[in-house]
């Protein structure tokens, strides 16, 4: 189908304010993300203020990160959803996602911890991954202080978060670590060697464009043959059997669209439970302009409502 016709505005206005303004290097990318950071309320509402909203200092191999830990109103413990940024690993914000993560811990009623994971380039593969698995085994080590159920725990992320999503939840089956019961992916890369079709046949011109992903992937991957490795694209894991259930997300006019499919697909085939759906008339980053687009409203409250489900069987 053609554009959704909020979308095409959106799509227009920004096309007009990046041009010729060098977006696809992470360092211009960074500079917008500043202005994304004050942004994000206006695209997407912010939820009810959470019971409690704590920053935490969680130690690293090399260094410390930050976790935002939302708690929801009521009795714990809660069940926990673990929240991973996008950005192509490279860029991205806690503040910018605050809107989202405030959404989910009022639609779920679970704890929502957001993950500030080192940035690439400075940071580069596999030191986003791991500062991710790190974050997940300090919130079960202490689970008890911030009123977590450990037995009930989800994670969930956008496009490069979506990509290290996917990839704790293999490294926690292969590491024996916490039980994940749900992963949530939103356009997610999980072929970084761009071997998808939709890489080819979706043009640029639909704010995620070739020169892009290009420069995001130079930033993040010391070396192209990297990309082959499963904790960077979870697609070419040897196995895909014993991971979560999946709620995948793709965008029609996504040059990432076919990842997500082809993902879902793998699950599948490995006998794990997957609902996999497409947004017609989206681009890559649409999904979360809930405030302008009643479509990406209405698919925000569906995978939501498929959280708290999976959280309280």
């Amino acid at each position: 189908m053609p554009l959704d016709p909020r979308v095409r505005r959106i799509v227009n206005f920004i096309n007009r304010l990046d041009r010729g303004r060098g977006i696809h290097f992470v360092d211009q990318r960074r500079i917008s993300a500043n202005v994304a950071s004050r942004l994000g309320g206006l695209v997407m509402p912010a939820g009810p203020k959470p019971a409690s909203t704590t920053d935490v200092a969680v130690r690293v191999d090399g260094g410390r990160i930050r976790v935002r830990i939302h708690r929801p109103h009521g009795p714990g413990p809660h069940p926990l959803h673990v929240f991973i940024h996008g950005g192509g690993w490279a860029i991205g914000t806690l503040d910018e996602r605050d809107p989202r993560c405030r959404q989910i811990v009022a639609g779920a009623d679970c704890v929502v911890a957001s993950i500030e994971y080192r940035l690439a380039p400075e940071n580069a593969y596999p030191t986003p991954v791991e500062d991710c698995y790190a974050a997940l085994l300090w919130l079960v080590e202490h689970a008890d202080e911030h009123g977590i159920d450990p037995s009930r725990i989800s994670v969930g992320g956008e496009s490069a978060g979506g990509n290290l999503s996917a990839v704790l939840c293999l490294l926690a089956r292969d590491r024996s670590g916490p039980r994940i019961c749900h992963q949530w992916l939103d356009v997610p890369a999980v072929d970084l060697t761009k071997s998808q079709p939709s890489f080819r046949e979706v043009p640029d011109g639909y704010l995620l464009d070739a020169a892009v992903i290009d420069a995001y992937l130079d930033a993040y991957l010391l070396n192209p043959d990297q990309a082959k490795d499963p904790y960077a694209s979870p697609l070419f894991a040897d196995s895909h059997a014993d991971l979560p259930p999946a709620w995948i997300m793709s965008c029609e006019y996504d040059k990432l669209r076919d990842d997500g499919a082809a993902y879902a697909t793998a699950l599948r085939e490995a006998g794990v439970q997957v609902h996999h759906e497409v947004l017609p008339g989206h681009v890559h980053p649409s999904f979360a302009f809930t405030r302008m687009v009643p479509s990406a409203a209405d698919y925000e409250k569906r995978a939501i409502a498929a959280l708290r489900k999976a959280l309280h069987p």
